[in-house]
């Protein structure tokens, strides 16, 4: 490992970055926090050192807090009952046994689950089907917010043997619950049972009891520390054994301070964003990507541009789709994300999901940037210019657009501007604010069911990648319209009733039903590119950058095929194997 590196990359920002931290390029084992304390050490060859996942101190490591659980507690410490893989679209036994389809009876409303045998919780315990039953049960509670029970159809969860829990379920959803089985930890009945109450989530579980690869060693306001668990079940079932003796995820202070950590060595894998990543990638410093080269990233969500279809003139689907005519993705993917970024299907299915894609729908019904079509939509609509250029609402009233992304997201805060100025071109008044978070998403969220939402348009990324096309039409047609935040789907208020029904035969469609699948989610695309309530603009990025110097064998494009990712949701969509495929680099001779 190389250090006081006085290498010039072509980003100026860059090289201020690694010069001014320094701390995070030594080669001993020992760590230092943001005000220079010094940490316990680990040996470095045994030590894995991420951070992009945490922007606070770790307080909870409860796993049913999805939305807090400090970095690694859903797949490091607790495991799901299958692992889902979105990039072969294959789901892997892991906590129960046998294909995931095969558990529905004939009549497909009793579902068997076979739970693995040899499994210990980490204080040596056995895993029972008593505990799994028990993590379906609890699903019951409302402050989890699940719908396994109420939309999910499930009726019963009981486990009639030690190793076999049976599930009933009335008009079940078929979708929700492949999600349910690789998206949910098990956890154990004799730590939850006594917390399974209206306080449920204050139940913090520090040094929990867990069957994943890692256990709780300690966590402190700058880090999280994960220990490997020797005893780790898969060693014996799977042949899998992760490489890294420690885990020390480092919290987010800044971008620009983890971008130095990575080119100094002190961090081996950064889920941060970071612009100008061909830079760095070419720079010397030994950091690889998942791809070589442009886009660098896979995809992980969609960017969308969101129209409050409550409000003049976005409640006209011949506005929205001269919009979406109207704006210049290229200029977003080239100018603010500099190609490691890609353009959506105006579907917004991610790739993963191309096979879903219906492409005649699309080119027959599907929108591209056009400045001169955009012009000749808005006024085949009634949509005049006036003298300033800028196109006026039917009755002659002028249209000035808002369009909100959160204060500090530079990225989006530049894609906003890119959109106005391309927007302005076709004669459409757009007005780039940001606010800060919390006002951005006060002003997306109906109060109760009568009222109607404040903003005009904003960006959101809400549905992430996952083994069903099912959450991204949930998002779009979600019915009756939600209000408050738990329900956060359909920001833009579209009403389609037509659309929901099919959305909700999408549920009711067991996820080895293609056929079926394919057929329903053409007939949404039609609704979708016909009315455009969203627009799909590009696919934000699975950001991942990972150093060499330490540790190599990284997921990629040529082998190692799994998601490089440390936040909630990824482990247990692969991302836990790489830690048994990388391996750390022979110490210089």
């Amino acid at each position: 490992m190389q250090r006081g590196r006085t290498r010039v990359l072509s980003l100026l920002a860059v090289m201020s970055i690694v010069v001014s931290v320094s701390a995070c390029g030594s080669s001993s084992s020992s760590g230092a926090t943001a005000s220079g304390a010094t940490v316990q050490s680990y040996p470095r060859a045994e030590t894995l050192y991420t951070t992009g996942k945490q922007w606070g101190a770790p307080s909870t490591w409860n796993p049913l807090d999805s939305g807090n659980m400090a970095m690694g507690v859903f797949g490091l410490q607790y495991e799901p009952l299958y692992m889902y893989d979105p990039l072969k679209d294959v789901y892997t036994p892991w906590l129960a046994t046998g294909d995931l389809a095969a558990g529905w009876d004939s009549a497909k409303t009793t579902y068997t689950i076979h739970v693995r045998q040899g499994v210990k919780w980490s204080d040596g315990s056995a895993l029972t089907a008593n505990d799994v039953a028990f993590t379906i049960q609890v699903a019951k509670n409302p402050v989890l917010s699940s719908n396994l029970w109420s939309t999910g159809g499930v009726t019963d969860a009981t486990a009639t043997d030690a190793s076999t829990v049976v599930v009933k379920f009335t008009n079940p959803a078929y979708q929700e619950w492949a999600q349910w089985l690789y998206n949910s930890p098990i956890v154990p009945k004799a730590v939850f049972e006594a917390k399974n109450n209206a306080d449920i989530l204050k139940f913090t579980n520090a040094n929990g009891v867990g069957t994943g690869p890692y256990m709780y060693k300690t966590a402190a306001a700058d880090r999280m520390v994960w220990v490997k668990n020797d005893n780790w079940w898969a060693k014996a079932a799977l042949k899998l054994d992760v490489k890294p003796k420690y885990i020390v995820d480092i919290v987010n202070s800044s971008n620009q301070v983890a971008l130095g950590g990575l080119l100094q060595g002190g961090v081996d894998l950064s889920n941060n964003y970071f612009p100008g990543v061909k830079s760095i990638v070419d720079g010397g410093y030994g950091v690889t990507t998942y791809y070589n080269g442009a886009p660098y990233m896979l995809a992980g969500n969609t960017a969308t541009l969101i129209p409050n279809t409550a409000k003049k003139p976005l409640d006209d689907p011949a506005f929205r789709k001269a919009l979406a005519t109207a704006i210049n993705t290229d200029d977003i993917v080239n100018k603010v994300y500099g190609g490691i970024v890609t353009a959506a299907n105006p579907t917004g299915l991610l790739p993963y999901f191309s096979k879903y894609i219906d492409k005649t729908q699309v080119s027959s019904l599907g929108f591209s940037f056009d400045t001169a079509k955009a012009k000749s939509m808005l006024a085949a609509a009634g949509y005049v210019a006036g003298s300033d250029g800028m196109v006026t609402n039917k009755d002659g009233s002028p249209i000035k657009l808002t369009l909100e992304v959160p204060d500090g997201w530079s990225d989006w805060m530049q894609a906003e501007n890119s959109i106005a100025a391309s927007a302005k071109l076709a004669g459409i008044n757009i007005d780039p604010q940001h606010p800060d978070f919390n006002t951005v998403v006060a002003d997306r969220n109906r109060t109760d069911a009568t009222s109607a939402a404040k903003f005009d348009l904003q960006i959101n990324n809400d549905v992430q990648v996952g083994n069903t096309p099912w959450t991204w039409y949930d998002y779009v047609f979600r019915e009756p319209l939600p209000f408050g935040t738990s329900e956060n789907r359909n920001y833009e208020g579209y009403k389609n009733d037509a659309g929901w029904a099919l959305v909700q035969k999408l549920d009711k469609t067991p996820v080895e039903d293609t056929a079926t699948m394919t057929s329903i989610i053409s007939q949404l695309q039609t609704m979708q590119l016909t009315d455009t309530p969203v627009i799909p603009l590009w696919y934000n990025g699975v950001w991942a950058q990972m150093n060499n110097s330490v540790w190599t064998g990284w997921p990629s494009d040529k082998g190692n095929n799994v998601l490089p990712a440390t936040w909630n949701g990824y482990w247990n969509m692969g991302a836990v194997l790489m830690l048994t495929q990388i391996t750390p680099v022979p110490p210089a001779k």
